[in-house]
């Protein structure tokens, strides 16, 4: 939950509101939700039964190892180094929205300055062991937690049914094409909002019963985290005029949650709030690149990946290449979301996500009860194969409607650009490597034969 909800719904609210142009913009969160947890039923399966370090990589290493080699982890792992920091860049992008509430008077390139010596700043405090970032991690936890009861009690503080329930004639109109096209764009902004829910299956192999455990967190986060969203867009549009939202140039649009604390409490109260929603930016940029920095590690370490990323720093034990690769990545997204807008950063993001992890994942659960019928799986997923069908068909509305969400940016086509890309790096590695295909084809059921060996000692 606490990589859940960063700085997400502090600067898409107004998003959302202009997807569906209005109100109803509470369907996406709804909608968001629902792929979320059907998604989720698919990450729980696949954790459970193979509780390895690596979340992804893992999966399609043991589903697709059959006939593609190693192809597929790579892939993820390709892709990982893209939508993570991707991911992260929109935390930096919110923080300088929030601060301009601060500092009005900042420009375009000192903005642009702002974000980039953010960035820096994040690298450097993660150039240190684990369990000092630890601390730091957890004390900014409470601050996003305080500047969320903040911006609820203010909400409601002055709350209005007629402001969040009234919804402009013909809002929606099932046989209309611009509903639609509203409700892909809020769909993708949704599920960015709740992006987070499968933490803990990257941490299989840390976790206690992780049969139990992992398909819990799961569902449980999601669960929780969307009372907490629809609590903050049902509050935040009963507290002031959506149509506000919509000036783009207009602080409700850049800072939303800074002009209800305004609105109920005065320019000092929200001052205070703002300088606790940049430190929650602040920290939800600093966990995921902590997190996300170990992804390459992980799989160079296990031979999956190019081996330079499998090196940790001679004194503090992190991934170097990894941390750097990801944080100048970080710094490329973020000027790439202020000079086109959030918007845009989002289907770029979930675009080149989707392919490799969603997708793939999907069709791994059935792959592996296939070929591997008899790996213990102490969760398997409610009504099967129905939540992986509705996920894929979620899926696909969000990769599907991506160049209309973002005209002129192409979001698809440079996804599917990344993914040939990654092919090709894929063919020089394995040939470096000599595996499959320049190699002998290495089939490893590593979870089902831990499982043998337990039962024969």
């Amino acid at each position: 939950m606490s990589q859940m909800c960063g700085i997400g719904p502090f600067v898409t609210i107004p998003l959302m509101v202009a997807a569906f142009g209005g109100p109803q913009a509470i369907i996406g969160w709804i909608a968001g939700a629902v792929l979320a947890l059907v998604d989720g039923l698919v990450w729980a399966e696949l954790g459970a039964s193979l509780p390895g370090a690596g979340g992804s990589y893992v999966y399609l290493r043991e589903a697709f190892q059959y006939r593609s080699g190693r192809l597929m982890p790579f892939l993820f792992v390709w892709t990982a180094m893209l939508f993570i920091p991707l991911i992260m860049s929109t935390g930096v992008v919110g923080f300088v929205q929030y601060l301009g509430f601060l500092w009005p008077e900042m420009t375009k390139t000192q903005g642009d300055l702002v974000g980039l010596a953010t960035v820096v700043a994040v690298v450097l405090l993660l150039w240190r062991k684990v369990d000092r970032i630890a601390r730091l991690a957890t004390a900014m936890w409470g601050v996003m937690i305080v500047a969320v009861a903040a911006v609820l009690i203010a909400s409601y503080s002055r709350f209005s049914a007629t402001r969040a329930f009234t919804w402009p004639a013909h809002a929606v109109e099932l046989t209309h094409g611009q509903f639609w096209l509203g409700f892909a764009a809020g769909l993708t902004i949704g599920i960015y909002d709740y992006l987070g829910y499968n933490t803990t299956a990257y941490l299989g192999a840390e976790v206690k019963q992780p049969g139990k455990v992992l398909p819990r967190s799961i569902v449980y986060s999601i669960l929780g985290i969307m009372v907490i969203y629809l609590l903050l867009q049902i509050g935040v549009l009963g507290a002031i005029n959506w149509q506000d939202m919509l000036d783009k140039n207009s602080v409700a649009s850049k800072s939303v949650a800074s002009a209800v604390l305004k609105l109920a409490w005065g320019t000092r109260v929200a001052d205070v709030v703002t300088v606790l929603i940049l430190v929650t930016a602040f920290a939800s940029v600093l966990t995921g690149l902590l997190g996300g920095s170990r992804v390459p590690y992980d799989a160079a370490r296990d031979r999956v990946f190019f081996r330079s990323y499998a090196k940790l720093h001679a004194r503090h034990e992190f991934p170097v290449l990894g941390l750097l690769t990801m944080g100048a990545v970080t710094a490329v997204g973020f000027l790439i979301g202020r000079h086109t807008d959030l918007n845009t950063l989002i289907n770029l993001l979930t675009t080149v996500m989707v392919i490799v992890q969603a997708f793939a994942q999907i069709l791994a659960v059935t792959v592996l009860r296939r070929r591997q019928p008899d790996l213990p799986r102490p969760y398997r997923m409610w009504l099967y194969p129905v939540p992986g069908i509705v996920a894929a068909i979620g899926w696909l509305v969000v990769y599907g409607y991506a160049d209309r969400n973002a005209p002129g940016y192409h979001p698809i086509e440079w996804s599917l650009a990344w993914v040939a890309a990654g092919v090709l790096a894929f063919l020089i590695w394995s040939k470096v490597e000599r595996v499959w295909p320049f190699g002998p084809q290495e089939i490893r059921e590593e979870y089902r034969q831990a499982d043998v060996q337990s039962a024969q000692v």
